[in-house]
């Protein structure tokens, strides 16, 4: 086979900026797709040259003919397709959170259907919101094949997605692998509803006081973990359309807290928690993925948090962070 040539949409968000330094990192031929154009999470992963290495294609995902035209002009032969607006863009605007999560999705799977011979796989971004409340899920942990019940917009768009990509392997043959992320935290995860554990560890940082809006316990996978299991999806022995539970840490919100204070001392007692849990089932079974793809990187928690730590600590010092975007 010949060297892969990936698209990364969404690429200027966390999880996507991760993964373009992983496959940059790795020499890979890569293209990211994005509507907008600040890279400052690039910044704060990759150094200037790495970056100068990197070709940005603005587009929006809503439009197939915008799509196709990266994909052929680009020779794209894997998708790691990322971009989506997240629970509360979803919420305030569901036309075009659908035409964003939805369309654009679909875009992304008809493009591969109409170009076969050049589109390998496509690897998309599903999610936990899939899931319906912790009730519905009375044993631990949660299979991929439970019932789906989401309770917002954004869960009932990647539902679609995962059942769009079904279909068209069954009609067009489409390879695809959609992975459900839980809570993802690591430098540049700075929007979306479960944000805030990272955000506490760049006020730790700084020295301020922070809430984390949420309680409870969850899958805590570090973005980088996350950005090589997309990877290795992309590019691992496998045929047909399946989704998976992504691996990850499960850990409690004041396990959280403790494990910054253990790296990040003069933070202890400036960091509070709501107890109210989040609206999903707390552990998911991964087992599946392992199954079809071997073992995924899965970092400890203490040695996650005190490398997102560290990392803050060394942009805030080198004036590398835009602080109050990412607290925002």
């Amino acid at each position: 086979m010949t060297q892969p040539t990936f698209l990364v949409t969404g690429a200027l968000g966390c999880l996507g900026a991760w993964t373009m330094k992983n496959l940059l990192d790795a020499n890979a031929w890569v293209v990211a797709f994005d509507l907008g154009a600040d890279i400052y999470r690039w910044r704060a992963l990759m150094d200037d040259e790495t970056i100068a290495r990197a070709k940005l294609v603005n587009g929006d995902i809503s439009d197939y003919n915008t799509v196709e035209r990266v994909v052929l002009d680009n020779g794209i032969s894997h998708v790691i397709h990322l971009a989506a607006l997240q629970i509360p863009f979803c919420r305030a605007n569901p036309v075009v959170g659908a035409q964003v999560n939805v369309v654009g999705t679909v875009n992304v799977l008809q493009v591969a259907a109409k170009h076969r011979a050049q589109v390998k796989r496509i690897v998309y971004a599903s999610s936990t919101a899939v899931y319906g409340p912790p009730q519905l899920y009375p044993t631990l942990p949660v299979p991929v094949d439970a019932v789906l019940a989401p309770a917002t917009l954004y869960g009932s768009y990647k539902q679609d997605n995962e059942n769009c990509a079904r279909i068209l392997f069954n009609d067009s043959g489409v390879e695809s692998v959609g992975l459900r992320p839980y809570v993802i935290y690591g430098v540049g995860r700075d929007r979306g509803a479960t944000s805030s554990p990272t955000k506490a560890m760049l006020a730790a940082v700084l020295g301020r006081d922070w809430n984390i809006p949420h309680g409870g316990r969850f899958h805590f996978q570090l973005a980088d973990d996350a950005a090589k299991a997309f990877i290795r999806c992309a590019i691992g022995e496998f045929n047909g359309a399946a989704v998976f539970n992504l691996n990850g840490i499960v850990a409690s919100v004041p396990e959280i807290i403790d494990a910054i204070e253990r790296v990040a001392p003069n933070a202890k007692g400036k960091i509070t928690f709501d107890p109210k849990p989040l609206a999903f089932p707390e552990e998911l079974d991964s087992s599946t993925l392992k199954t079809a793809f071997g073992d995924l990187p899965q970092t400890p928690l203490g040695e996650g948090v005190a490398s997102t730590v560290e990392h803050f600590r060394a942009l805030v010092e080198q004036k590398r962070i835009d602080i109050d975007n990412a607290l925002a």
